[in-house]
């Protein structure tokens, strides 16, 4: 499993948040103050004109750029305005250029969930997170898209999945790889949430080409994905078990956790371990064995003249 689009709604049709801490007396007004301060004319792109008595925006120019009425941005400030809509919240992120944790603090302290923010998706992993993949030798790990694209992919992972490389989608994997069915025994119940983890995409990005293509072509070529895709049931990549048969060390009973990165949003590193001590986890050292000898024979053979 990154321009970008804002989603806004009216005060009307605003949720509340799931935070339901008190607002402690004015909290979003010292905050959006503090903003207005550190946030300078050139920042702002406003045209400065006579004597400032502090170098941030004045009150009227904040208003100006969020589209709302200086008496309303007053009140905001004062704290006798404390539920602005979500539009008005997204319009004030703007104005002061907030990055997305300061968005969201900024909403949590009005008391209103924050709409989604959709971005373009990135097709690379962030490099800090190879770095981290090739420091678990012995657990698999993956970076995924939402679309179930690979992005990385450690060498135990490639052997454990039979040679997974990057460029290439789970999806289709389980769906078309003609030993899929004999790598996972449990086959069916894992096509089943790997056509969920896909469905839970589209309410992302329903429009999004990638998922269009993977979709229409999986629709195409596998009957039994076009049918659980119709049941429309929708599932994340949290934490699950999964066995593995693998024609190299046999049986392999394993767990992940799948984690959002906060670098890019659309991605998740997914890292699989074997309970300690455990015959799946001297299947999985055998197997971390034979990656690493693999490697070596590869590595050897671009050196021979």
């Amino acid at each position: 499993m990154g321009g970008a689009a804002w989603v806004s709604r009216t005060q009307a049709a605003t949720p509340r948040s799931p935070y339901r801490g008190p607002m402690t007396d004015d909290a979003l007004g010292r905050y959006l103050k503090a903003c207005r301060a550190r946030t300078s004319p050139e920042d702002a792109e406003v045209r400065s004109y006579g004597p400032r008595r502090v170098p941030g925006l004045r009150r009227e120019e904040v208003a100006m750029l969020a589209g709302v009425s200086v008496d309303y941005y007053t009140r905001l400030e004062q704290g006798r305005e404390r539920h602005p809509s979500a539009s008005v919240l997204d319009a004030l992120a703007r104005a002061f250029a907030l990055s997305d944790d300061e968005r969201e603090h900024v909403f949590r302290l009005a008391d209103t969930a924050a709409p989604t923010r959709v971005s373009r998706a990135r097709t690379t992993a962030d490099p800090a997170l190879l770095e981290l993949l090739d420091d678990w030798p012995m657990n698999p790990a993956i970076v995924i898209t939402r679309v179930l694209d690979v992005l990385a992919v450690n060498a135990l992972a490639r052997e454990l999945f039979g040679g997974l490389e990057v460029g290439q989608n789970l999806a289709e994997r389980m769906f078309l790889h003609p030993d899929a069915h004999d790598l996972y025994p449990d086959w069916p119940a894992v096509a089943e949430s790997t056509a969920a983890n896909l469905r839970l995409a589209e309410g992302f990005a329903p429009d999004d080409a990638r998922l269009r293509e993977v979709v229409g072509h999986l629709s195409e070529t596998s009957p039994e994905f076009r049918r659980l895709w119709e049941r429309g049931e929708v599932r994340g990549k949290t934490s699950e078990a999964k066995r593995f048969s693998h024609p190299s060390v046999g049986a392999i009973d394993l767990t992940y956790q799948a984690f959002d990165v906060r670098t890019s949003p659309d991605q998740q590193l997914v890292v699989y371990r074997a309970a300690p001590g455990s015959a799946s986890a001297d299947a999985l050292r055998l197997l971390g064995t034979v990656a690493a000898t693999q490697r070596e024979h590869g590595a050897r053979t671009a050196d021979a003249p």
